[in-house]
């Protein structure tokens, strides 16, 4: 429960402080006050983070969010969260990412997470140890560090985000159970050098790279499952193999009557249909592929754009070797922006004026970006997922160059 408390309070701060003062390293000891004399919290930061943990823990079913506000210490909100979920349980609530949208929160029952984690404990039993490298507050963090963890009685549980690779793999025993996310496990890949036998691997947040999985288990991780989900649906499928297809978890089924949907069967027997964000291409009926997001539209001057066809159109342009499109931000205006990394070599002077061209030549007015930012790499959260990014000053009409 501390922390889920305390990855929650550092999350939060962290979304209401963009570019600001960071707070202090966790993790935090109970008695670190809250306010000034702490964490250094302000009154509406405060009730923001109060706002955001019982949102999470559904306190409000048992009574007691308002005495958070009350409690001056880490330690005090920690009981005050044990109490919540003591009074009521059946439901948590977790937040999306951002990463392909506004942040949103996702409300799943108690029991289908536990089902959820009885599947999971038959892939990763024996585990005498999880060392977690990802928050407790996500979904992911939360079934893999704090659910299945108990369901499995295992020894500790072992925070390790501030632990380097190399040090992360002299800490590392046989029967432990390592749960990272793609951009963690690809620094563990390049800089963990030998890792000790018996130790079993999970990821998730993002699609791991094969060349990322393949090295790691050349360097002796005893295996890696990859977990294919979302925070709207939880766990879906997983795998071991890295070139093979997902296969779906005991409590989905595919929906033969649509392909963008899966069908969920509850502890209670109750079937939910549930969309997909993702093209699953099938192999029978319970193994799939995950082959591309499917296209959301959004709306710039009361038309439909498509940010991932706008993207297929950006990669066709000649010097760009990955793209990524978005809305801009309310505050930034309301049409698309674009992340561009140029191939090797490329001129930027040249390529940005062909973009332009480019854009104008194959996308309807309403789909060109109108700011376009450049770098080596695709802006990635700490979790490997797509991030965003800000635009830049106008340095040539308007488009947004850096």
């Amino acid at each position: 429960m501390h922390r889920v408390v305390t990855d929650l309070i550092a999350d939060e701060v962290s979304r209401l402080r963009p570019g600001g003062s960071p707070l202090r390293a966790l993790p935090w000891p109970p008695d670190v006050a809250l306010h000034e004399g702490g964490l250094g919290l302000d009154s509406l930061e405060r009730l923001s983070v109060a706002t955001a943990l019982s949102e999470a823990l559904h306190l409000h079913e048992s009574g007691v969010e308002d005495l958070l506000l009350a409690r001056e210490h880490v330690g005090d909100w920690v009981d005050l969260a044990a109490s919540g979920l003591a009074a009521f349980d059946a439901r948590l609530t977790f937040r999306t990412s951002g990463s392909s949208g506004d942040v949103k929160p996702c409300t799943h029952t108690l029991a289908s997470l536990q089902q959820e984690v009885d599947h999971l404990a038959t892939l990763t039993a024996g585990a005498r140890r999880v060392l977690a490298a990802v928050p407790a507050h996500h979904i992911y963090g939360f079934l893999f560090s704090v659910l299945l963890p108990a369901r499995l009685a295992c020894e500790a549980v072992i925070d390790v985000r501030r632990l380097t690779p190399q040090a992360l793999a002299r800490h590392l025993q046989p029967g432990d159970l390592l749960v990272s996310h793609p951009a963690h496990w690809a620094l563990v890949a390049r800089h963990a050098a030998r890792l000790p036998p018996g130790v079993h691997g999970i990821t998730s947040t993002a699609p791991c790279p094969d060349d990322v999985a393949d090295s790691l288990l050349a360097q002796g991780l005893a295996r890696l499952t990859q977990v294919y989900g979302s925070s709207e649906t939880a766990g879906i499928g997983t795998r071991r193999d890295a070139s093979a297809p997902y296969q779906l978890m005991p409590h989905w089924s595919r929906d033969d009557a649509d392909d963008t949907r899966l069908l969920r069967t509850a502890p209670d027997g109750t079937v939910g249909i549930h969309t997909l964000q993702d093209h699953l291409a099938w192999q029978g009926a319970r193994e799939f592929r995950v082959v591309g997001r499917l296209d959301e539209a959004v709306q710039v001057g009361g038309s439909n754009v498509y940010p991932a066809q706008v993207r297929q159109v950006l990669l066709g342009c000649p010097q760009v070797a990955d793209a990524a499109v978005r809305p801009m931000a309310p505050a930034e205006g309301s049409r698309l922006k674009a992340f561009i990394v140029p191939a090797p070599g490329a001129d930027l002077d040249v390529l940005r004026s062909r973009l332009w061209a480019w854009a104008d030549a194959h996308l309807r007015a309403p789909a060109r970006p109108k700011s376009y930012r450049f770098g080596a790499r695709l802006p990635l959260q700490a979790m490997g997922k797509p991030a965003d990014w800000p635009l830049d000053p106008p340095d040539d009409g308007d488009m947004a160059t850096s």
